[in-house]
């Protein structure tokens, strides 16, 4: 496995070149791009390198002249959103990445599922996860069968097409958001379709992440790792529950918030899930992605960068 490291938000105020210098600087060989929708293009905009093959070859020289790759690009949107001017410019975006994708060689596009409305819905999405009252499964089944499956069917047969897979991140919110939805889209739509595995969302639902790994990993479904923490509040747990819709840079009122590796979950922990991604064949990229609201951005990268080092097992398995 390889040290990687997801560039969006938290090195905007670095010029390209000297952002490559600085992440090589602390081991990094591979990173991650955003390329629009949520995340922002800070770094790439896929309409001007698409039109421009000069620009390709100059980016990727960068990179890779540094000795370093593009492990994926991040593209997450909604694209099944019920207000349709979102959901076209969210779906456009994911196909401008995909064709991107293909002729920069780069193997994986990492997104959100999306999330629909209802059936008469035209602005909101709705997460219908709930078992009762009867509504809400059948919101849910008309999500999955109408939205959901067609629309990834279609997607999915056009990054095919082009030797690009989509690593769907299991994020709350967002119709696919557990192992388990992860394989009935793949299913449904086929093997183009895998996990962008964060395992920070597993954790807000109760996911131990370690076993997820096995569930996808063993049945192929994982393209892309992203290694973020996060914590509990236990005193704000017990007064907000679980499902806490406050900013998340209120960590001192939220039930849980985003962490740096090695201040959430204690590096044994880390270390079991870098054993049981080795275990079930998973040899990419452990990808660093700075969201604690705790710790400024780049240093939050140094300490996990610093971290996460000591725990990529880089030498190959014994055969028996």
């Amino acid at each position: 496995m390889k040290l990687g490291v997801f560039v969006a938000r938290v090195f905007k105020d670095l010029p390209f070149e000297e952002m490559l210098d600085f992440v090589k600087s602390w081991g990094v060989e591979a990173v991650e791009f955003g390329t629009g929708n949520y995340p922002g293009d800070i770094f790439v905009k896929p309409a001007q390198l698409l039109a421009d093959g000069g620009k390709q070859k100059g980016f990727l020289h960068a990179v890779e002249s540094r000795g370093m790759f593009i492990s994926a690009f991040s593209v997450h949107g909604n694209p099944l959103h019920p207000n349709r001017t979102i959901a076209r410019e969210h779906h456009q975006t994911l196909i401008r990445t995909i064709d991107l994708a293909q002729q920069m060689g780069v193997p994986v596009v990492n997104c959100f599922s999306g999330n629909p409305g209802a059936p008469d819905s035209t602005l909101y999405p709705n997460f219908a996860y709930l078992y009762w009252p009867p509504e809400y499964p059948e919101i849910l089944q008309w999500q999955w069968e109408q939205q959901v499956i067609p629309y990834w069917r279609e997607v999915g047969r056009y990054a095919a097409q082009r030797g690009v897979n989509i690593g769907i991140e299991m994020h709350e919110g967002f119709t696919v958001h557990s192992p388990a939805d992860v394989l009935r889209l793949r299913e449904a739509v086929g093997e183009v379709i895998g996990a962008g595995f964060d395992a920070s969302h597993l954790w807000t639902q109760g996911i131990n992440p370690v076993e997820a790994v096995k569930i996808l990993g063993f049945a192929g479904a994982i393209y892309h790792v992203s290694t973020k923490d996060m914590i509990f509040s236990e005193a704000n747990m017990n007064l907000y529950g679980v499902l806490d819709p406050k900013p998340m840079d209120q960590p001192g009122f939220r039930s849980w918030y985003y962490r740096t590796i090695g201040y959430g979950h204690d590096l044994k922990t880390w270390a079991d899930i870098s054993s049981a991604l080795r275990m079930v064949g998973y040899d990419y990229v452990l990808n660093i992605e700075q969201e604690d609201p705790l710790i400024d951005g780049l240093e939050g990268f140094t300490k996990a960068a610093g971290n996460l080092r000591g725990l990529i097992i880089r030498s190959p398995l014994a055969e028996k």
